[in-house]
C-alpha cells in the first residue's frame, strides 16, 4: 500500500460555485495547493476574477449566477469552452435569509432554495456528461454538495428556508448518490458549522464568543475545511458515496447535552 499521493489531486479538473470568498475560496485554495486547476463562479464577475488572480494561474474565473436552471445551463457552457471532462463539482454557492415567523416572505423562502437546492441539481445534471468523460471505476469523478450543520440540527434563528433547504440537500446528496454512482461519480455533502464568512456573519464578528459554544473551543479555519474536501476529493474518498460529513467542532454530535442555544 502506497499513500504518499493518497491526497493529490494532480491533473484534476474541478469546479466551484460561490468560489470567490468563504468556503469556496478555502476549498479552491485546497485544490491548487494539491495540483488541481480549478474553475471559479460566482455572481460578482469582479470578486470573481479578483480571487482568481490572487489563487495564481491554475485557478480561472467562470463568472455566473447558477440561481436559475438558466444560469447553470449557461455556466456549464462556459466550463465546456475550456475543458471537456470535469473531475470534481463543489456546489458551493448558497444564500440565507432569517425573519420571524409572522413576516417571512414568499422572496425568501424562493431564493433561497432555489440557490440552496435546485440549482447543485441542475448544474450537476448540466455537468453530468464532463463528470462521466472524466470518471471511470478506478478513478470516480466526484460531486460536493456544501450543506449545513442546520440541515442537521436546529440553530436558534428564524431561518426557515434555509434549515429546510440544507436538510433537503443532504437528503437529495443521497438519492443522487444512488443514480450516479452507476456512472463512476461520487456524490457526498460537506456540512460545515461556525466558519468566518460573509454568510456568517456571527463567527467572523464574534468568533471567540460563538467558539465557547462548541466542544473544540474554536471556530473553523481554511485548512478544516480545505482538507475535508481535499479528502473527498481525492483518491482517499473514492470509497465514500452519499455521506455528509459534519465539519464543526463537536458542534452536532459531540455536544450532548447542549442547548441549541450553547
Amino acid at each position: 500500500m502506497d499513500t504518499t499521493n493518497l491526497f493529490r489531486l494532480d491533473g484534476r479538473i474541478a469546479l466551484v460555485t460561490g468560489g470567490s470568498r468563504g468556503i469556496g475560496k478555502m476549498i479552491a485554495a485546497g485544490f491548487i495547493a494539491q495540483g488541481a486547476t480549478v474553475y471559479i463562479s460566482s455572481r460578482k464577475a469582479e470578486a470573481c476574477f479578483a480571487t482568481a488572480e490572487a489563487l495564481g494561474p491554475n485557478c480561472i474565473a467562470l463568472p455566473q449566477d447558477v440561481s436559475t436552471v438558466a444560469g447553470c445551463k449557461a455556466l456549464a457552457e462556459q466550463l465546456a469552452e475550456h475543458t471537456d471532462k470535469l473531475d470534481i463539482l463543489v456546489n458551493n454557492a448558497g444564500a440565507a435569509w432569517g425573519e420571524s415567523f409572522e413576516t417571512f416572505p414568499e422572496k425568501g423562502w424562493d431564493k433561497v432554495m432555489d440557490l440552496n437546492v435546485k440549482s447543485p441539481f441542475f448544474l450537476t445534471q448540466a455537468l453530468h456528461g464532463p463528470l462521466k468523460a472524466a470518471a471511470s471505476a478506478g478513478r470516480p469523478a466526484k460531486v460536493i454538495n456544501i450543506t449545513s450543520i442546520d440541515g442537521l440540527r436546529l440553530n436558534p434563528w428564524e431561518t426557515y428556508s434555509y434549515h429546510a433547504s440544507k436538510s433537503a440537500l443532504i437528503y437529495l446528496t443521497k438519492r443522487m448518490a444512488a443514480r450516479l454512482v452507476r456512472d463512476h461519480i461520487n456524490v457526498t455533502s460537506i456540512a460545515p458549522g461556525a466558519f468566518a464568512s460573509e454568510m456568517n456573519k456571527a463567527a467572523r464578528d464574534h468568533g471567540d464568543t460563538i467558539a465557547k459554544g462548541i466542544p473544540s473551543k474554536r471556530i473553523g479555519v481554511d485548512e478544516d475545511m480545505a482538507g475535508t474536501a481535499i479528502y473527498l476529493a481525492s483518491r482517499a474518498g473514492d470509497y465514500v458515496v452519499g455521506e455528509t460529513i459534519a465539519v464543526d467542532g463537536g458542534l452536532v454530535y459531540g455536544a450532548l447535552g447542549t442547548s441549541i442555544d450553547a
